[in-house]
């Protein structure tokens, strides 16, 4: 398999992957702090990549060299799961999914600030479609609302998130020195995991763990097993791979599955007007994808 194709395929995983934390964060955000969930599934994830990090490829010594790089990615990724979790507190999943669909757009300026990476004209017409696309999801198909602009709070906060989230995709290309995929993510979860222990110390030794709902412990082993460890692999494998406006292209896959996660979770189907926005964020993804 050609290395290119291999980062598809690894984004395509990554969409439906990521598309279930929004849709079991929302309903877990508001029984604990972000930073105390967040800390226990970074330190559940070192565990597994470490791991397989260890009998696969091994941990090199020279993957400790220039320790700051890992911080550097670490600070970005960390204030994009926290935000992450504190938008989900108010804004509805589909939403707050149409919000990361913004990711390819700001992506791609970063992508030119750090990587020189070149936006062409048919790129930033899909990127535009895709952003009209996650404006009509965001505000629900409610043209008034979208000339007042009113944007709920929740939505806020994730978007700033998503910057974060942007910033870090061409900093894995700019930052890497050649180590594997496995040890470049692990350095990079562990400076996280420690990160977030330091920073939401007292949200950890405050929080009642012995009775929290089920629906807590779900969605911190399925955000550390998928949504941080498998996930967090398959982005930098792929961001090694595919330019990064190609690689958060398939962040306009995630809305749709939101809803195909929502409805198995037993909601409902969003309005058929809402659907539009969808089709128009589908749209783009076929654009950019193409050489």
């Amino acid at each position: 398999m050609k290395p290119s194709h291999a980062g598809h395929l690894a984004m395509l995983s990554f969409s439906v992957l990521i598309a279930g934390s929004f849709s079991l964060g929302a309903l877990a955000a508001n029984e604990i702090t972000p930073l105390a969930l967040n800390s226990v599934r970074f330190w559940i994830a070192c565990a597994i990549i470490g791991t397989a990090a260890m009998v696969t490829t091994g941990i090199p010594r020279s993957a400790a060299q220039a320790p700051w790089r890992y911080l550097v990615l670490a600070g970005f990724f960390t204030t994009y799961f926290v935000l992450m979790f504190e938008g989900l507190k108010t804004a509805a999943p589909v939403s707050a999914a149409a919000v990361f669909t913004l990711t390819p757009i700001l992506s791609a300026a970063f992508g030119w600030l750090l990587l020189r990476q070149v936006l062409t004209g048919r790129m930033a017409l899909a990127l535009g479609i895709g952003a009209l696309g996650a404006i009509w999801v965001i505000f629900r198909a409610d043209i008034p609302a979208i000339l007042r602009f009113q944007i709920g709070a929740g939505e806020v906060i994730y978007f700033w998130g998503c910057v974060a989230h942007a910033a870090y995709t061409p900093l894995v290309r700019k930052l890497n020195r050649g180590e594997p995929t496995l040890v470049f993510t692990f350095g990079t979860l562990v400076a996280g995991a420690i990160i977030l222990t330091f920073v939401g110390w007292n949200d950890l030794v405050t929080t009642d763990w012995a009775h929290l709902p089920n629906i807590v412990w779900i969605t911190i082993v399925y955000t550390a097993v998928i949504a941080s460890a498998t996930t967090f692999t398959l982005l930098q494998f792929a961001a090694l791979r595919l330019p990064s406006s190609k690689v958060m292209a398939y962040t306009y896959l995630t809305p749709s599955w939101v809803i195909v996660w929502d409805i198995a979770l037993g909601g409902t189907a969003p309005p058929a007007m809402v659907l539009l926005g969808l089709i128009l964020t589908v749209v783009a993804l076929v654009m950019l994808l193409r050489d």
